[in-house]
């Protein structure tokens, strides 16, 4: 098993996770035991920061709203986004030929890493049915739209990386559905292609969970409704949470509300859902040593080098690893 930790390029995770101190990453890694990172590249990569035998993932880049776009709905775009400039600014292109070249340009800048595997997300959620899940498309329409996409995008992507496609709680692929999982693996045609699956995100689609047993029951569960299909699960994000209270009390609080909400709002809903934080307890390796995956990512929201180092020390406490 290849363990590692997950982080980004952006100033703000150069400045205040690495001091932008050539070395700091490699001494954080020795410490802790592990192999290296899930890069997220969001800016030119510095080797010194970052070297390249520390990077054996890339997390893509994504945007969380885009099956509109992609669909050329007009109405759906005015309604999410309303002016042309918006759609733009999110999309860094006005049409679905536009985008396929900033697509290229991500995978690109994730190909030159070099890295063993790259993450997708699958999933659509317009801002104006978060707070209710009340979403217009399906998971099917999702997963669709999907591999019209990928079949375009990855083809610059060498054989040898693999793709890996991660789960969330909205519409598209969530786990809830093997079938769906199954359509990805038979119908995109990048040679080597698997699952990443995110273990706060499968949380977040039960909303009755209220422990760190329950969790990890509910999510070796779903792992074993996969079948055969498991096998194909290659790592893990591992991090727990348990925002079902909350997630339920937006949805009574919001009932019958359809607007599309500012970034703000935006982050601060997802951040109060998708928590991001160390698991505490032994019940942990129950998840790890029924997936044994290949890489298993210690995934957080990191507010400071001292509190990611607390985050990394917590959950491979709680593991039996430190």
């Amino acid at each position: 098993m290849i363990e590692l930790v997950n982080l980004s390029n952006a100033s703000f995770d150069n400045e205040g996770l690495l001091g932008n101190r050539p070395g700091a990453l490699t001494e954080l890694l020795s410490r802790h035991a592990l192999a290296g990172i899930e890069f997220m590249p969001c800016d030119a990569w510095d080797r010194q920061l970052h070297p390249a035998a520390c990077i054996k993932g890339v997390h893509l880049m994504f945007w969380p709203v885009w099956l509109s776009f992609w669909r050329e709905d007009e109405k759906a775009l005015q309604a999410e986004f309303g002016s042309a400039a918006n759609i733009k600014k999110y999309f860094g292109a006005l049409t679905p030929g536009e985008w396929l070249a900033v697509w290229k340009e991500n995978i690109g800048r994730a190909a030159v890493c070099q890295p063993e595997y790259v993450v997708f997300h699958v999933a659509d959620s317009p801002t104006l049915s978060v707070y209710t899940r009340q979403f217009a498309a399906s998971d099917d329409e999702v997963i669709t739209a999907t591999i019209e996409l990928v079949n375009i995008i990855m083809k610059d992507l060498p054989d040898t990386c693999q793709l890996l496609f991660e789960n969330l709680w909205w519409p598209g692929l969530t786990f809830q559905r093997p079938d769906l999982a199954v359509r990805l693996l038979e119908q995109v045609q990048h040679a080597n292609t698997g699952f990443m699956l995110d273990t706060g995100h499968l949380m977040n689609t039960n909303l009755e969970l209220r422990s760190e047993r329950e969790a990890a029951d509910y999510v070796t569960n779903v792992f074993q409704q996969l079948g055969e299909t498991g096998k194909y699960v290659r790592g893990l994000h591992l991090h727990c949470s348990l925002s079902g209270e909350y997630t339920k009390q937006m949805m009574r609080r919001h009932a019958g509300e359809h607007r599309p909400l500012s970034w703000q709002e935006s982050m601060d809903y997802i951040m109060h859902v998708d928590w991001h934080q160390p698991f505490q307890t032994d019940a942990v390796r129950q998840i790890v040593d029924t997936v044994q995956p290949v890489y298993l990512v210690h995934e957080f929201i990191q507010r400071s080098a001292e509190d990611w180092e607390q985050k990394i020390y917590a959950q491979r406490h709680a593991l039996g690893w430190e």
